[in-house]
């Protein structure tokens, strides 16, 4: 009885010593810094059918064991792409040999692609891959439509503006041009004609002379004396000579005289 309890005592204490082991050398590997992975993005947006890319990297070298992109986590999380079977992922490598990294495109996005990914790091053990690291996640929301004009969309508003311009243009045009033509009709003479002046030379053909027009139009009164007063050349006003002295009466006045001559028609 005796050496099968102690028996019992070795392999308990084996087994004891094992699990110490085993937690030293995992808390080491935890504490590694020659070890890091990278996922710098947190968040990324990504329209429908387009392609979704996922930055992932990691040290090279130890430990061994496969890198994996878990979507969600915890019991109802699902892989995306698996080092050991990169076949049956959905997520495709951008670098493919790298073991450094382990950036992967999804391609033609669908709404239900929305969610958290994890960049994951697994350590291989005999009874089977561990995990070893894993990042901090990346959000990813998915839209079905873009937030952005589309560049024929862009083209057509660009036009429509356009037209609206040179339609305005025209019509502001239009009015100033009405209202130059409105300011010219209210400064012409009331007959609605301006005068045209009709040069007249005496002696040209087919153009009456000065006399002809005077003989056929009637002259008036105040136009007779301005003619008159026309044909006088000069007045010459002079003295006369003195006359003898007569023998007048006292206080009588003496009368002077002036000749005018002018010039005969």
């Amino acid at each position: 009885m005796a050496p099968l309890c102690a028996a019992l005592l070795a392999r308990l204490l084996l087994g004891q010593l094992s699990l110490v082991l085993a937690w030293l050398s995992g808390a080491g590997a935890q504490a590694d810094p020659s070890f890091q992975l990278r996922q710098p993005q947190k968040e990324v947006s990504v329209m429908v059918a387009e392609t979704l890319t996922l930055t992932c990297t990691v040290s090279a070298g130890r430990p061994v064991g496969p890198v994996r992109w878990l979507k969600g986590w915890g019991s109802g999380n699902e892989t995306i792409y698996d080092q050991k079977e990169p076949s049956s992922s959905r997520g495709t490598r951008a670098v493919n040999g790298s073991n450094t990294d382990f950036t992967i495109l999804i391609r033609d996005v669908r709404p239900e692609d929305a969610g958290t990914y994890y960049c994951v790091k697994f350590r291989k053990r005999d009874t089977g891959d561990e995990l070893y690291r894993r990042g901090e996640g990346t959000v990813v929301s998915v839209q079905e439509t873009s937030p952005f004009p589309s560049v024929e969309v862009a083209a057509a508003v660009l036009f429509f503006l356009l037209l609206i311009f040179i339609l305005t243009f025209c019509v502001y045009h239009k009015k100033r041009r009405g209202e130059e033509q409105s300011q010219g009709a209210a400064g012409a003479p009331a007959g609605g004609c301006s005068p045209i002046r009709v040069p007249c030379c005496a002696g040209s053909p087919g153009t009456p002379s000065s006399e002809g027009r005077d003989a056929e139009t009637p002259r008036l009164p105040h136009q007779q004396s301005s003619e008159q007063d026309k044909d006088i050349h000069y007045a010459d006003l002079q003295p006369l000579p003195e006359a003898p002295q007569r023998s007048q009466s006292p206080g009588a006045d003496r009368s002077e005289y002036a000749s005018i001559r002018g010039a005969a028609k």
